[in-house]
């Protein structure tokens, strides 16, 4: 019986991808086998011995301390591309927001108190305040091509605008999803001076980090858009506040709130709605269930951000070792050796690293004592092991 701890609400359509005779599943549980958050802040909290698995429903670990799950040997799951469309769709929002002066118009009209003769005098004396632009014609700049910038970037051409990306790491798949029509930048500051809205899709890290800041505001052109539906500290607020100032920056629509640019008027401020749709919820708990699933009860991995991915059929006989080591040469000598020595012999073995880590999975023709793995897990370097029956 496997134990699955949530330390925050997960969709129950993804829940019910556990089958009830093989888990428990509950807030408080004991000894948990694999937990699963989306915004709990785990680096306050200490990891039970017993977990093999943190998921995260959801693309962003900020609140997971990856560094020490993986000196534990513990995968940590996400869902990349899950929230994607909810994403996609908020940005889209938000470039029209920004460029129809929607949430100030919005305001303006039901602040009025007035009879319906005045209301529509009023009205028509004032609404040029509100006239704003089109998007079609417009050029996008997307910073980071992965699942939700790729369909950023072919939603914005379908709308007719000119898209240019950034993104020295796109992967194959992210490629292959792309039109044919975004342009490549060479550079983020190419991006930046050809860009009439600029749009993040990238994760919060030391490169990222402050990334726009005055010198990289001043490149870009006069009236821009900004839209941050990534990451808070990936744009340096008090450079921007100045450039919004300055009416450099035309508009900032963002899903992370600050106290600095909270009443700006052209400052659009949402609370984090990015995945915050039904849809995305489910998607998400799906998707980590199945992915949680498949490495309890076969060893694979797939979408874990500190282990390599590895695809294995289950098992049909015998008993499988699935073993987390340091990345060092000898570790599979040494395993196979101990295996021998017990006169176990391997039907197959799949071992795969990613940085510091190595995974190795290996099936033998008969049950593991546990004398035998006390004696590979002293192995200097084994960080994790355990048996799939």
């Amino acid at each position: 019986m496997f134990k699955i701890q949530t330390l925050n609400h997960i969709a129950a359509i993804g829940l019910n991808h556990f089958p009830r005779e093989l888990y428990e599943i509950s807030t408080e549980i004991q000894h948990p086998d694999a937990i699963l958050v989306r915004s709990y802040n785990l680096h306050n909290m200490l990891i039970p011995v017993s977990v093999k698995a943190i998921g995260r429903a959801g693309a962003g670990l900020n609140n997971i301390p990856i560094t020490t799950l993986t000196q534990r040997g513990i995968p940590v799951f996400n869902t990349p591309g899950a929230n994607a469309n909810a994403v996609r769709e908020l940005v889209i929002a938000g470039m029209l927001l920004a460029s129809r002066h929607i949430c100030a118009a919005w305001d303006y009209v039901r602040q009025l108190q007035a009879s319906q003769i005045d209301l529509e005098k009023e009205i028509e004396q004032n609404k040029k305040k509100f006239v704003g632009f089109e998007l079609m014609g417009k050029t996008l700049g997307l910073i980071g091509l992965g699942s939700v910038g790729v369909k950023v970037a072919n939603a914005a051409i379908s709308l007719g605008m000119e898209v240019i990306g950034y993104d020295p790491t796109i992967s194959v798949n992210r490629a292959w999803e792309l039109s044919s029509n975004v342009r490549q930048a060479h550079s983020v500051d190419d991006l930046l001076m050809s860009a009439d809205f600029v749009s993040f899709h990238v994760p919060l890290t030391e490169a990222t980090k402050n990334m726009i800041n005055t010198s990289r505001l001043q490149l870009m052109k006069q009236g821009v858009v900004l839209l941050n539906f990534a990451r808070d500290g990936i744009i340096d607020n008090v450079a921007l506040a100045e450039a919004i100032h300055e009416q450099k920056v035309f508009a900032y629509v963002t899903d992370f709130p600050c106290a600095a640019l909270q009443q700006h008027p052209r400052v659009i401020c949402l609370p984090h709605l990015g995945a915050s749709t039904k849809e995305a919820e489910e998607n998400c708990a799906v998707m980590l269930a199945k992915q949680i699933r498949h490495f309890l009860e076969t060893g694979s991995i797939s979408n874990a951000v500190n282990f390599p991915m590895i695809e294995i059929p289950a098992l049909q006989s015998g008993v499988r070792l699935a073993v987390v080591n340091e990345n060092v040469p000898n570790m599979v000598a040494q395993i196979s050796s101990q295996l021998a020595a017990a006169g176990l012999n391997i039907v197959s073995l799949l071992n795969k690293s990613l940085n510091d880590i190595a995974y190795t999975i290996i099936d033998v023709n008969k049950d593991i004592t546990t004398a035998l793995l006390k004696q590979i897990a002293s192995i200097e370097g084994v960080m994790q092991l355990r048996t799939i029956s």
